[in-house]
């Protein structure tokens, strides 16, 4: 038997990326999925590969009746919601702050905090009166810490941190959890698009970031989006109900600071400056 048999989970940027894996893996462990995204032809797709385990619904995060229209869908056509992974997010321009427009950073306001914030407006709507639910949202270790994104993305991730645990809070009084993920160095088609390529020219330059991003942190790989699906299936599944107004960090240690071998290098040359090396 599958970890989510039965369950029913509406999964938003679920057509690509770490929402792709996910929709995947939800559908492995027995759950039926609504596919929300605006990448109409991968999500129909998708959704033709899973059967009757999966069905695409377009849905602009940022159009509050579209985001209800996609939970209601899930509800009529499985007749329950027990889990949203707000996940659907965009990069947004990088750049010094002083050339960073007005309208780059309000979209990804819209965006990126907006479409959080209603995903779980929708789902309290109909997971505070059966009782039960878990909301699940994608932060970043860029709302952690400085340096890992751009100025008004990581505003928002810092936000989304936040606001995970405020609702905790309320509707965890309701049997409701609320938690968030906090990917770091995926190697997905965000890295592409920040740096303007179109969706599907940037889905042409994953395997091109393994590499750069192998050395980002102390486990010398790449990030892949199974490594968030995974995580997400915990705290979707039964086994995480006692977790609630929780930051899960998947990012291969790289927020525990300086790498080991950077650091013991750096260390040395310090000694040596003080003549304190060996022999000295």
């Amino acid at each position: 038997m599958g970890r989510l048999e039965g369950k029913v989970a509406v999964i938003t940027g679920g057509a690509s990326g770490i929402g792709k894996g996910t929709v995947r893996l939800f559908v492995k462990h027995g759950a039926r999925v609504v596919i929300a995204d605006i990448q109409d032809e991968k999500g129909k797709r998708l959704a033709g590969e899973l059967g009757d385990s999966a069905i695409y619904q377009h849905t602009d995060v940022s159009q509050e009746s579209e985001v209800k229209y996609t939970i209601d869908k899930a509800v009529s056509n499985f007749g329950r919601l027990d889990c949203v992974f707000n996940n659907a997010g965009i990069p947004g321009l990088a750049g010094p702050i002083d050339e960073t427009p007005l309208e780059a950073f309000e979209q990804l306001l819209r965006v990126n905090l907006g479409g959080v914030f209603l995903g779980i407006k929708h789902a309290a709507r109909v997971m505070k009166p059966q009782g039960a639910g878990s909301i699940i949202n994608t932060a970043s270790v860029a709302g952690l810490e400085t340096g890992h994104g751009p100025h008004a993305y990581s505003t928002t991730k810092a936000a989304i941190i936040h606001l995970t645990r405020c609702a905790a809070v309320e509707l965890g009084e309701s049997g409701v959890r609320v938690n968030c993920i906090c990917p770091g160095g995926i190697a997905t088609a965000i890295f592409g698009v920040g740096f303007g390529l179109s969706r599907d020219k940037a889905d042409q330059t994953i395997e091109c970031v393994k590499a750069p991003l192998a050395g980002a942190q102390p486990i010398n790989r790449a990030g892949m989006p199974t490594d968030v699906a995974h995580a997400a299936l915990w705290l979707a599944s039964d086994e995480s109900s006692f977790v609630n107004g929780h930051a899960l960090v998947i990012d291969g240690g790289m927020t525990c600071g300086r790498g080991w071998s950077e650091s013991l290098q750096r260390f040395s040359k310090l000694a040596a400056a003080m003549g304190l090396a060996r022999g000295a």
